[in-house]
């Protein structure tokens, strides 16, 4: 969920091993970095309010945008896949989801996903 943003164990980006890819994302180098993680925690504030984790909050929100939309996230352990499918109880209302538009609207997010040579491979 947001190369780990949202699980809320990423703090620091120190903490990100030296060989990692997320080093080289614009979305987790200088200021950006920090940016992010603010509004993680104004999405994790929402989410504790809803009695949900962060990440189930964010495939509520994606299941309420419509039928055509589908979220797909992705994980390695079994727990993961539970919680992700836990999602699917959770209520949003109109309330809650003009809420996290105002608290993480779609500008919010700091850099751009990918470095620019990357970009240029997601048909940008």
């Amino acid at each position: 969920m947001s190369r780990s943003f949202l699980t809320g164990q990423l703090r620091n980006f120190e903490d990100l091993p030296e060989d990692d890819y997320r080093r080289q994302s614009p979305r987790f180098q200088g200021e950006n970095f920090q940016r992010n993680l603010d509004l993680v925690t104004r999405v994790q504030d929402l989410a504790e309010e809803k009695g949900c984790t962060p990440a189930q909050l964010a495939i509520a929100w994606v299941l309420a945008q419509g039928t055509d939309i589908v979220p797909i996230p992705g994980t390695k352990r079994r727990k993961y896949l539970e919680q992700n499918l836990a999602a699917l109880n959770v209520r949003l209302s109109a309330e809650d989801l003009r809420r996290i538009d105002e608290v993480a609207p779609h500008s919010a997010v700091a850099a751009q996903r990918y470095a620019e040579a990357g970009m240029g491979m997601v048909n940008r």
